[in-house]
């Protein structure tokens, strides 16, 4: 056989090779070990048709190693057959109730004292969320690294998982743009990300951004004159925050949207971070909807962030975890910051008291022809009891009480 054949050969060889790859999307390497290419979320993020966009929020999840881990705090009658594979049931059961838009998961999703491998309890964690093909992101809490990695470790782990869209660190990014440029390397911590929601299919603010999601660090733990505390949001991510803030509000929108669309200084904004701010004890004696059964456990160091939220005006609503069985809203200058309510058996609750998870609504305006901007953010919880119980509905936002 000429040369020139067995050249043709070798390369139709190499091509069929590469074409298996390619539609597979596998890596075969040795042994039963497998590399599988990340399945990347539908993006843009993007309001439903009828004019709705819904998050779950998953706080504290502390997962650990699966059915070998124990429940805490649960009734007698509950201990024998609980384990972290109730979290699991939990969570697949809240996604198939509300049919989410987005997951949010707020910290502490693995509790590292109690786990053998980090990477290992970080698939376990987050495969209901995996399986749903739904984007999520995650932000960390003050356990996930008390295990066999670290924070920049986890959250690039996490990033690249399934349907995932959580980042390591935000981009160095024009706010009016969606156009993304290196990372940022002048922000403290791991996780940081703005996410943008765009508006309803058909509508004219279809390609244009109108609610957008912060997702913030807030650390683990520190020493300050010599007193361990814990962490907090540092000033470079809200110099970073109120760029981006300061970028929309400054931005034009589509010049075809009609008269009644919201102007681009009241696109609201919704913030995720685990550790709560040093002003949430001051809700105790302030009327909240939901329960306030533990006490504060913030940082001692106050770094401004309501201060912050309340000058940039485009936050709405704060939601946190980190305290378990607190999990009511509350308002602060404005702003509503609200508990998820822990959802982990793994994590420390109160027996008789169901764990749960808080849900977002954010409901569009309806104009003559179309839909418009936002026009109402809702919250309520979901318990895991034999009804899957609604409880706690109330309105965040308004844009029509808010003019």
């Amino acid at each position: 056989m000429g040369n020139w054949k067995l050249t043709l050969l070798y390369f139709t060889f190499i091509f069929l090779i590469l074409h298996f790859l390619h539609n597979q999307k596998l890596l075969l390497l040795s042994g039963n070990d497998t590399v599988r290419v990340k399945r990347k979320a539908d993006l843009p993020l993007r309001f439903r048709s009828d004019g709705t966009f819904k998050i779950l929020q998953v706080a504290d999840m502390h997962f650990a190693n699966g059915i070998m881990s124990r429940c805490r705090d649960v009734l007698d009658s509950e201990f024998n057959h609980c384990s972290d594979l109730n979290t699991t049931r939990f969570l697949n059961t809240l996604l198939r109730a509300e049919k989410p838009d987005f997951i949010a998961f707020t910290g502490d999703n693995i509790f590292g004292p109690s786990t053998a491998d980090a990477a290992e309890s970080v698939l376990e964690a987050f495969g209901p969320a995996m399986e749903s093909g739904l984007p999520w992101a995650a932000i960390l809490g003050n356990h996930d690294q008390e295990s066999t990695m670290n924070r920049e470790e986890l959250m690039s782990f996490i990033s690249l998982l399934d349907y995932s869209v959580s980042q390591t660190n935000p981009s160095a990014e024009d706010p009016s743009s969606s156009v993304k440029r290196s990372m940022m390397t002048d922000i403290d911590g791991f996780g940081n990300n703005h996410l943008r929601v765009y508006g309803a299919p058909g509508s004219h603010l279809a390609n244009s951004s109108i609610l957008n999601l912060f997702f913030l660090d807030s650390g683990d733990r520190a020493v300050v004159q010599g007193v361990r505390t814990y962490g907090w949001i540092k000033e470079s991510q809200l110099r970073w925050l109120r760029g981006i803030s300061q970028g929309f509000q400054g931005r034009t929108l589509d010049t075809d949207q009609a008269a009644d669309a919201l102007p681009p200084a009241t696109i609201p904004a919704l913030a995720f971070f685990h550790i709560p701010i040093p002003e949430i004890p001051q809700l105790y004696y302030k009327k909240i909807v939901g329960r306030f059964q533990e006490g504060v456990a913030c940082s001692s160091v106050n770094s401004g962030v309501l201060e912050t939220l309340a000058s940039i005006g485009d936050v709405k609503a704060v939601f946190m975890g980190h305290d378990h069985n607190n999990d009511f809203c509350g308002n602060l200058d404005g702003i509503w910051f609200c508990y998820g309510g822990g959802i982990g058996y793994h994590g420390y609750g109160k027996a008789g008291w169901p764990r749960r998870a808080r849900v977002i609504l954010a409901e569009l305006g309806k104009g003559d022809k179309a839909w418009m901007g936002v026009e109402r953010i809702k919250t309520w919880k979901r318990l895991d009891d034999e009804k899957l119980s609604k409880v706690d509905e109330q309105v965040l936002w308004d844009h029509q009480t808010s003019r």
